[in-house]
């Protein structure tokens, strides 16, 4: 029988893990910003489209990319290319978004290089999962709504809102 220390009592505390935190704009980097507590003892590093949220997270590292929408194929492939850039770069353990394009590409992406993968849709989509959202279903690993009527046995889950 081993003797139980810090190291393999159930009390340890967690491994630090990397985690690439990615929002687009507007409510999706407001959403992201009420999870910080959550990434609490992980590195995080963060992805977005606007510079000047960067004094938000001053603390941490921050990647700025352009947003894109499903017409702008150019800027789409521009942004995926970044977002594997960066995936390539920083090597994250766990990829979390609250959307959008940015988002996807990375849980996409991330999922791909072996990353945890957590989607967590916009509490805007009241009616129903962003496009994005049902984009990555598949990818992500926990697929969540901010809605309970939304939920379903087969995704997304719902545990609760991000206030």
């Amino acid at each position: 029988m081993r003797p139980v220390s810090a190291e393999n009592s159930a009390a340890a505390p967690h491994k630090q893990r990397k985690v690439l935190a990615v929002a687009s704009g507007g409510g999706h980097w407001v959403q992201l910003q009420r999870l910080i507590p959550a990434f609490e003892g992980h590195r995080v590093v963060y992805v977005t489209i606007n510079p000047v949220y960067e004094r938000d997270v001053p603390e941490s590292k921050v990647y700025i990319v352009n947003d894109a929408t499903r017409w702008d194929r150019v800027g789409s492939l521009l942004l995926a290319l970044r977002i594997l850039w960066i995936l390539v770069r920083e090597r994250p353990q766990v990829v979390v978004s609250t959307g959008a394009a940015p988002g996807c590409f990375a849980i996409i992406l991330g999922r791909l290089f072996g990353a945890r993968t957590i989607w967590l849709d916009s509490i805007a989509n009241i009616e129903q999962m962003s496009m994005s959202g049902v984009m990555v279903r598949r990818y992500s690993q926990l697929w969540l709504t901010q809605w309970p009527h939304l939920a379903a046995p087969d995704g997304p889950e719902f545990a609760g809102k991000v206030f």
